[in-house]
């Protein structure tokens, strides 16, 4: 059981910060300044609010599963992210494979959460284990 008085906030605000920080950088390079049509983009602030909450909830939840699984250090930290990380490029796949993602969209989003999680499972190991 998790003890909620071990809650770092502190490790969950860089989580965040990381995850926004780095979606930003990721989806302008992915994606550029072109609007491809493929891809059809919501207009207004409403997906850049959406997107900070997701970081914060998603660094939330990696740094439960980093607890629970008592990961304390950078690998262990790296073990849990990439895990999670492979557990949404499963999803992924299937919806590709039935044709509700596109190729380019599967492998855009795909690299995106390989990465940002298993970035955040080392975040999360290295704070929890200090």
């Amino acid at each position: 059981m998790m003890d909620w008085s071990e809650w770092n906030v502190v490790a969950i605000l860089i989580g965040a910060l990381l995850y926004a920080f780095y979606g930003g950088i990721y989806y302008t390079f992915m994606l550029g300044k072109k609007k491809d049509p493929q891809f059809k983009q919501t207009e207004g602030p409403l997906k850049y609010i959406v997107s900070i909450i997701i970081a914060f909830v998603s660094s939330f939840l990696v740094a439960s599963f980093v607890q629970a699984a008592g990961a304390e250090g950078i690998l262990s930290g790296l073990i849990v992210g990439l895990l999670i990380g492979i557990i949404i490029t499963l999803v992924y796949l299937k919806n590709t494979l039935f044709g509700l993602v596109t190729k380019k969209a599967f492998y855009i989003a795909v690299g995106d959460h390989l990465i940002i999680f298993t970035l955040l499972g080392m975040v999360h190991g290295v704070i929890n284990g200090m």
